[in-house]
């Protein structure tokens, strides 16, 4: 836990800083499946640096940061063989979307790894708007029954690099209900088995905000926690420490630490 430690420090340092801103019978079909007839869809650059996902440019150092980050966290996961990777806040304004996004866009990159992003924050659902995805389906659509795991799932391509991602949609009233459903155990055994090879980025809610993370946590082998620095106080990460005492966290992000400076995005 050295690198909450080492997060609790930096919010105390910014302690009064202003804040800144039954199982549904789709789900057993899925197994036969695996990532055939997968569509296609091409996410466009400008758009990407937009939302701040810059992890596709090799060239910015934002994305260098990114890299070395994705570098040690799948160091961590290929030595434990841990496949689901959560990644989730305190509070919401900390970054964890644009985080989860970066992550799996600079994953993408390697040579010969894959990566599933899942976004499962059903009360406000990013990822499509992060990535510019359509809106209609996604994860939603598989928990009621209304799609297949396959027709809900999307290859986003960017040049020569591509990955998959389960995108929301709306938000959902009953997103504690689903955390702690069979259904979404179902759905997460669904994954396991047929994208085995590929690491899987769940982009989960902040963690303070309801029961859903610490319900679903079980079902993760590990855990990225994003801090932000005017938005995460000592209390909230002191809290999120109750919670992780029995699942392993690979590193904590510190955002917005320097905006004016190239360090804007840190980790420990």
């Amino acid at each position: 836990m050295d690198s909450i430690k080492h997060a609790v420090e930096l919010a105390r340092a910014a302690e009064g800083t202003p804040k800144n801103v039954s199982l549904s019978p789709d789900l057993r079909q899925t197994s036969a499946l695996g990532e055939a007839h997968i569509q296609e869809v091409r996410l466009s650059a400008s758009h990407l640096e937009s939302k701040r996902i810059v992890a596709h440019a090799t060239s910015g150092h934002h994305g260098r940061y990114y890299d070395m980050l994705r570098t040690q966290v799948l160091q961590e996961m290929d030595q434990k063989s841990w496949q689901y990777l959560a990644v989730t806040s305190p509070t919401a304004g900390c970054g964890k979307s644009v985080t989860a996004c970066n992550l799996a866009v600079s994953i993408a990159r390697l040579p010969e790894r894959q990566v599933l992003l899942v976004d499962l924050d059903l009360r406000k659902p990013m990822i499509a708007n992060y990535l510019g995805l359509g809106g209609v389906g996604g994860i939603l659509s598989v928990l009621e029954g209304r799609a297949t795991l396959s027709s809900a799932i999307l290859q986003a391509s960017l040049g020569p690099h591509n990955f998959l991602v389960l995108p929301g949609s709306v938000s959902c009233p009953a997103s504690s209900e689903w955390m702690a459903s069979q259904t979404m155990g179902a759905l997460l055994q669904s994954i396991k088995r047929d994208f085995r090879s590929r690491i899987v980025i769940f982009d989960l809610p902040p963690m303070l905000l309801g029961d859903d993370v610490i319900s679903i946590l079980p079902r993760m082998d590990a855990t990225l926690l994003v801090a932000g620095v005017g938005s995460t106080s000592l209390s909230d990460i002191k809290e999120c420490q109750k919670h992780l005492q029995r699942t392993p966290v690979v590193r904590v992000v510190v955002n917005k630490v320097t905006e004016n400076q190239d360090s804007y995005y840190g980790y420990c």
